[in-house]
């Protein structure tokens, strides 16, 4: 019989103590790569504090020049300024 997604998350997070004591003790084990090192201290900085936004790619069709190119076509249609709409 196979388990719901619901079951298989509450197996794994009935588990979290354990996970975390495993990456701090990777993380402090000085026989560890310091690769495995970092992995795990990243792994514990991402649940503990949420994972760092990520940049904005800009170049050519970028997702700035997309959100520009979106703000064209929905605030200004026409390409006039705003200041033309004051007046």
């Amino acid at each position: 019989m196979s388990k719901t997604i619901t079951e298989i998350r509450s197996m794994a997070r009935s588990h979290t103590k354990t996970a975390i004591n495993t990456l701090v003790g990777v993380m402090r084990s000085t026989k560890a790569t310091h690769a495995a090192r970092v992995s795990a201290a990243n792994a514990i900085l991402d649940r503990g504090w949420g994972k760092p936004p990520q940049a904005l790619e800009n170049g050519e069709d970028g997702a700035l020049e997309l959100i520009h190119r979106i703000e064209r076509v929905i605030v200004h249609p026409d390409g006039a300024d705003e200041e033309k709409d004051d007046e």
